[in-house]
């Protein structure tokens, strides 16, 4: 597994219509477009999927649809997580893991368990899981901080558990993590704007947003930092700063679909509580995707 999930994956976006429906002819462009650029792996379902807004019958088409692009060229990451623990368990249970290679499971918001409570919810995804699991610790968006020590102990007593997505957006942090951590678990950037210090200081790449707009350019710098090559790499790193700096301003995914739709792959359409990225953002972003070579 580690040599799969090695590199950039992107989180992938769910394009939606006008109507918002989803646009499955734009979600197979997008899958294309990536792996034909270099990108390593695909996560499905994640946050920049807008996951909470989809049903399960539309979850199901859109890994149906993104299995039928891939086509086995690259592994596949689903996620699957929440805070109730036992409906987390209960859709792992009805979920056909044939075309999926991994699952990746946020650390449980809102509730704000302690430590203790992460890790018995973990403990219990980890003894329902037929697939590796990566955890994702997203303190922005969950409300906790999924320690390091939390995560480490993890690691060493569930033997499916092979990575962190880590998006705490704290560099010291990833260096507790990748200086503690077994010799064969992964520590994966959640935060596109650290991706290529983190894989210099010994990370494994990637989980990113921009990366699909992007990916020839994004995925090379990966390699690049994956092989220490870091004066090469943040050459890279510093022709997208601007872009990744763009897409967070307003909110994800809306950034993310703004820099799709000015490049004509998909609609900038996003699903209530959200809403599009502002005239002003949306014009930010076209300047800089019409002037990028």
């Amino acid at each position: 597994m580690k040599h799969k999930l090695t590199g950039a994956g992107i989180a992938i976006v769910t394009p939606f219509k006008t109507d918002l429906s989803i646009d499955h002819e734009a979600l197979t462009r997008i899958v294309n477009f990536n792996i034909e650029n270099g990108m390593d792996y695909i996560v499905i379902a994640g946050t920049t999927g807008e996951s909470v807004t989809i049903t399960s019958a539309e979850k199901q088409a859109i890994i149906n649809t993104i299995v039928t692009a891939n086509n086995s060229r690259v592994p596949l990451v689903l996620g699957i997580g929440g805070n109730n623990t036992a409906a987390v368990i209960a859709e792992i249970q009805e979920t056909d893991f044939s075309d999926i290679d991994a699952i990746l499971s946020v650390s449980p918001y809102y509730s704000k368990p302690t430590q203790a409570g992460i890790s018995a919810h973990f403990e219990a995804i980890s003894k329902a899981s037929p697939k590796p699991i990566i955890l994702y610790n997203v303190p922005g968006r969950t409300g906790s901080n999924l320690l390091p020590q939390t995560i480490i102990a993890l690691a060493n007593s569930c033997t499916n558990i092979v990575a962190v997505k880590e998006a705490a957006g704290n560099m010291a942090q990833y260096l507790r993590l990748l200086k503690d951590k077994p010799a064969d678990f992964m520590v994966i950037s959640g935060d596109d704007d650290l991706a290529l210090p983190v894989t210099l200081a010994g990370g494994s790449g990637v989980i990113s947003v921009i990366g699909q707009a992007f990916p020839k350019d994004f995925a090379q710098m990966i390699q690049l930092g994956l092989e220490g090559k870091n004066k090469e790499a943040f050459k890279l790193h510093n022709k997208l700063m601007d872009i990744t700096s763009f897409i967070f301003l307003e909110n994800n995914p809306s950034g993310i679909k703004a820099v799709l739709s000015a490049m004509k792959l998909c609609q900038p359409t996003v699903r209530l509580p959200l809403v599009e990225a502002t005239d002003g953002l949306k014009k930010t972003i076209t300047g800089f995707v019409n002037n990028y070579a």
